[in-house]
């Protein structure tokens, strides 16, 4: 007779306990760690979309605004210039934007998806509706909707401070359709 091995049962990985730092700010704690994930998670789909994470922000600006100043950009992202100038030049060798100088404005660039990149709004699409659909698994609808409004206070709220401390990350709006 042979002998039987116990098992011991699968459970869910378990939290690391919270840093004793933290333990006055636990929901800050809390969405930091989601942040990161949700970055990692969506960094692996655009991995396979030729992108990396960063970029299809600025892609699904250029989509939905068509071409704008390279300084607008920067500005609607909320990134460092040189950060947006490095991903714009991989995005360029790539073939998903092109920049051309400014016509009212020669020392300005003007920054704009191709035809080409259009196949890829679909990807990228596609992408987050993947994404969205592992980051929300496991609740209900009425959760994923109150959660979308608790974000959106969240969000907010922190606007408004940033805004009384003169940043400019919450300044951008979507200013409708873009080429594709």
């Amino acid at each position: 007779m042979a002998a039987e091995t116990a098992q011991e049962p699968r459970t869910a990985p378990q939290c690391q306990a919270v840093p004793s730092a933290v333990l006055d700010g636990p929901v800050s704690h809390a969405i930091s760690r989601v942040a990161r994930l949700h970055r990692i998670a969506a960094g692996r789909a655009l991995r396979d979309l030729g992108l990396h994470p960063g970029q299809e922000f600025l892609m699904m600006h250029l989509w939905d605004s068509g071409a704008v100043r390279q300084s607008e950009l920067i500005k609607a992202v909320g990134l460092d210039p040189s950060t947006v100038t490095k991903m714009l030049q991989r995005l360029e060798q790539s073939g998903h934007v092109r920049r051309r100088p400014d016509p009212s404005d020669r020392r300005a660039s003007l920054v704009e998806a191709t035809e080409t990149s259009c196949g890829l709004l679909v990807e990228v699409r596609r992408a987050w509706g993947e994404l969205e659909h592992q980051t929300l698994d496991g609740l209900e609808d009425a959760e994923r909707t109150e959660l979308a409004r608790l974000l959106g206070k969240v969000e907010a709220s922190l606007c408004t401070e940033l805004a009384r401390s003169g940043a400019a990350e919450c300044e951008a709006a979507d200013k409708g359709p873009g080429a594709c």
